[in-house]
C-alpha cells in the first residue's frame, strides 16, 4: 500500500465518521439521549425510560463490538480502554470529576454538542471552556498535576484488561470463544432489563437504545476494520488511521474537544490533520440540527443568569479535566469503553454515577438554601 493510498483510505475513514456522528447526532436529539438526564430522572422522578435506553445501547454495543472480536476482525487490546495498565485511580476520581461537571453543567459533552445544534448557546460556551480545560489536562499545567498524581497509582495486569482476555489469561478459553460469550451474556443480561418494562419499549427508548448502539459499533468498525493497515508505508508497523490515539476508537466527547480545538487554532500547520474524534465533533451538533430544524423545535438560548453562567463554567471545566482523567466521558467509557467489557471503563462508569448523583445533592441543596 502507498502513501496515496493510505491518504485515500483515511479520507473514507473520515467521511464515515463523520456520517455516522450526524446519524449519532440525529438520534440523541430525537430521543433525548442524555445520561445525565437518565439519571435525574432516577433521581428526581422515579422515571426509568433514559435509563434503559442507555443500558440498551450499552447491550447493542457490546454485542457489536464482542461479535468483531469473535470473527477476528477486531481486538480489545487495540483500543485504549483495554490497555494492560490500569488506572483505577484515575478512572475513579476522573468519573467523579465527569460525573458533578456534567450536572453543573446541564449535560455531559455529547449532550452539549446535541444541544448546541439546537440552538443553545450556553451549550457553546460549556464545550469551548470544556475543550480548553481538556487540552490543559492532555498537554498542560493539569497534564502535570495528572501525571504527578493519579497515575502514580495503578495495576499492571498480565493481559489487556478486557474481561475476554483476562479469563483467556487464566486458561479459561480462548479471547474469541470468550468474547462472543460475554458479550452475549452482557447483552441479554443489559438488553432483557432494558425491555422489560414499557417505559424500555417506548418508541423514543428503542430509537435511542438501538440506535446508539449501533452507531458506536459502526464506528468500531470503521476504525478497527476499514482504518486498519497492516503496515503503514511508512514506519511498516500496523496502524489504524486517521485516529489521535493511533489506535482503534469510537466516539467520545472529551479529548476529541481538545484536538478540535487545536486543529482549529494551528489549522495552518500542516502536521494537524483531521481525525474521526474531529469530525465527530462537527457531525453530531450538525445531526442534531437537523432534527431539531426538522421538528421545529430549534430556537436560540442563553444564560438566565451570572449565578448560571458560572455554574456552566465550573461544570465544563470539571468535565474536560475529568474526561481526560477518566480517559473518556459518558459516551466515551459509558458506551464505547463499557463495549469492550474494560475493567477501567467499569470503574470510570462508576465514578460518573457517583459524582452525578453528589452533582444532584449540590444542586438540591443549593436550591433549598435559595429558598
Amino acid at each position: 500500500m502507498t502513501d496515496v493510498d493510505t491518504a485515500h483510505l483515511a479520507t473514507r475513514v473520515l467521511w464515515a465518521a463523520f456520517g455516522l456522528s450526524l446519524l449519532f447526532g440525529f438520534i440523541a436529539h430525537r430521543s433525548r439521549f442524555c445520561t445525565m438526564g437518565a439519571i435525574a430522572d432516577v433521581v428526581s422522578m422515579g422515571h426509568w425510560e433514559r435509563a434503559r435506553m442507555w443500558a440498551l445501547a450499552v447491550a447493542v454495543a457490546t454485542l457489536g463490538f464482542n461479535g468483531m472480536v469473535a470473527l477476528g476482525w477486531v481486538e480489545a487490546r487495540n483500543a485504549i480502554y483495554a490497555m494492560p495498565r490500569l488506572l483505577w485511580l484515575s478512572a475513579l476520581a476522573g468519573g467523579g470529576l465527569f460525573g458533578f461537571g456534567m450536572v453543573l453543567a446541564s449535560g455531559c459533552g455529547s449532550r452539549n454538542l446535541v444541544r448546541l445544534g439546537g440552538g443553545n448557546l450556553k451549550s457553546l460556551v460549556v464545550l469551548i471552556v470544556m475543550a480548553v480545560t481538556a487540552f490543559a489536562t492532555l498537554k498542560g499545567l493539569t497534564a502535570v498535576l495528572r501525571v504527578a498524581t493519579v497515575e502514580r497509582l495503578f495495576v499492571d495486569l498480565p493481559t489487556g484488561q478486557d474481561l475476554p482476555s483476562l479469563l483467556a489469561g487464566g486458561g479459561l478459553g480462548s479471547v474469541p470463544q470468550l468474547a462472543v460469550a460475554l458479550g452475549a451474556a452482557v447483552a441479554v443480561l443489559l438488553g432483557g432489563w432494558a425491555l422489560w418494562r414499557p417505559e424500555g419499549r417506548s418508541p423514543a427508548a428503542l430509537l435511542g437504545g438501538l440506535g446508539i448502539g449501533a452507531v458506536i459499533t459502526g464506528v468500531w468498525w470503521v476504525s478497527g476494520v476499514l482504518g486498519f493497515v497492516p503496515e503503514d508505508p511508512q514506519t511498516l508497523e500496523p496502524a489504524f488511521l486517521a485516529t489521535n490515539s493511533h489506535r482503534m476508537e469510537a466516539l467520545s466527547m472529551a479529548s476529541p474537544l481538545a484536538y478540535a480545538l487545536d486543529w482549529l487554532l494551528f489549522f495552518s500547520d500542516s502536521s494537524k490533520t483531521l481525525t474521526l474524534g474531529i469530525v465527530s465533533v462537527a457531525g453530531v451538533p450538525l445531526g442534531a440540527a437537523a432534527s431539531a430544524l426538522l421538528q421545529r423545535s430549534f430556537r436560540w438560548e442563553g444564560f438566565g443568569n451570572v449565578q448560571d453562567l458560572a455554574l456552566h463554567l465550573v461544570g465544563a471545566s470539571l468535565m474536560g479535566v475529568g474526561g481526560v482523567v477518566a480517559m473518556g466521558c459518558t459516551i466515551g467509557q459509558g458506551i464505547s469503553g463499557l463495549s469492550t467489557l474494560s475493567l477501567g471503563s467499569l470503574l470510570a462508569v462508576a465514578g460518573i454515577v457517583a459524582g452525578g448523583l453528589l452533582g444532584l445533592r449540590y444542586q438540591t441543596w443549593r436550591i433549598e438554601r435559595m429558598d
